[in-house]
């Protein structure tokens, strides 16, 4: 290669790279922008819950987010069955929920939370049953 086709690709290569710097800025331009879009959303949804928690009625409690429901689900399905050992897609099948994986990955979740938090215990691995010491 002589120094001609040497400085040719050092061209090349340099307009190229220079377009690709474009393109990047152009996409941390758009990026920036729904960012601060989505930030202020975030701000106006602040601002409408502290609006509606300032109007409830003193005393009045919320309703209990889904999660809770389905904590309190897989909680009650090991105290309807204390010392059995449960993997994550019988607990569905015995509560009547969907069995696909990703919904089942996220109740693996929620057990290992509750494994972590002292409630269960792992007697082999992903199966999962109640703690004798601290019953749920």
């Amino acid at each position: 290669m002589n120094i001609s086709e040497l400085l040719a690709d050092l061209q090349d290569q340099h307009d190229e790279t220079t377009a690709r710097a474009g393109e990047l800025r152009d996409r941390i331009d758009h990026l920036t922008a729904v960012l601060a879009e989505t930030e202020a959303r975030l701000a106006d949804l602040a601002t409408t819950r502290k609006i509606i928690a300032e109007r409830v009625p003193p005393g009045t409690e919320p309703d209990p987010p889904e999660t809770n429901s389905a904590y309190q689900a897989i909680v009650n399905a090991f105290k309807q069955h204390p010392g059995r050992a449960f993997r994550a897609r019988e607990l569905h099948e015995l509560l009547g929920m969907p069995t696909d994986e990703a919904t089942v990955n996220v109740t693996r979740s929620r057990l290992g939370r509750l494994v972590r938090q002292g409630f269960l215990t792992q007697p082999g691995r992903g199966r999962y049953q109640t703690r004798t010491q601290h019953p749920l």
